[in-house]
């Protein structure tokens, strides 16, 4: 049995074990947690084989408690690992076994606090070029094209911020539609303005010469990157007519 994880996936189980769930419903439990999650994100899973859920005689999706909280499994292996969803499905294979699973310590920080068991102390949350790839299930060669068109940067010693895993595999998901890189550079382009205004808005709080008013300024900066992705989101829903999931 898999053990219940903690954060958002494991409450929602605990609030849905009377019934199976819609995919929108899904989505709102894991989002808590996971705020990137999408829908296509979650059928991606499904493809995979990851998750089962089950379907209704009209073939919607209807997610159990389990299925819940094997999303929120894999979700965290992948954003606090960077595993391959091969290696993804065999930990939960071996999990479900009962067996004990070992996952690899990835140097990198959150929220300021180093992980156990970095050499180096607290560092910029990163990962490397062959981690990255084998994250994100793409080959070298995909990587220089999606790098040749500024969907990722690598830092000066050729490592990636931890985000590139996200931005990989979403870049990934749009190419299974024939959402090809180079359609992409204009949304690079709005969220390079979007992080330009949100720089203007905490600029003076991180030239602050009170520390907390400083230390402040992270926290507002995540703030307001939240509510520009909720903008820039539900202004693409409505500008195709669609509702919230």
């Amino acid at each position: 049995m898999l053990q219940t994880p903690s954060g958002g996936a494991g409450h929602g189980a605990a609030a849905t074990d009377s019934g199976l769930m819609s995919i929108g419903t899904v989505l709102t439990v894991l989002r808590d947690e996971f705020p990137e999650v999408t829908v296509s994100k979650i059928r991606f899973l499904e493809s995979e084989g990851l998750i089962e859920p089950q379907r209704t005689p009209s073939g919607y999706r209807k997610f159990s408690a389990r299925d819940v909280e094997r999303l929120g499994h894999v979700l965290r292996m992948q954003r606090d690992h960077y595993l391959p969803l091969k290696v993804i499905r065999e930990h939960l294979e071996a999990m479900e076994r009962g067996e004990a699973v070992q996952l690899p310590v990835v140097g990198r920080q959150r929220d300021g606090e180093a992980v156990p068991g970095s050499p180096e102390g607290p560092t910029a949350a990163r990962i490397g070029r062959a981690e990255l790839l084998a994250a994100a299930g793409i080959e070298e060669q995909e990587l220089k094209e999606w790098e040749s068109y500024g969907l990722l940067t690598p830092l000066e010693d050729g490592a990636f911020d931890a985000e590139a895993v996200t931005v990989a595999e979403l870049v990934g998901e749009l190419g299974r539609f024939g959402i090809e890189p180079r359609h992409l550079r204009a949304m690079k382009a709005a969220a390079d303005r979007e992080a330009g205004l949100v720089d203007q808005v905490v600029a003076p709080l991180r030239r602050h010469r009170n520390p907390q008013t400083r230390a402040h300024a992270e926290a507002r900066t995540k703030e307001l990157a939240g509510l520009t992705v909720k903008l820039h989101a539900a202004l693409v829903r409505a500008a195709l007519g669609l509702r919230q999931p």
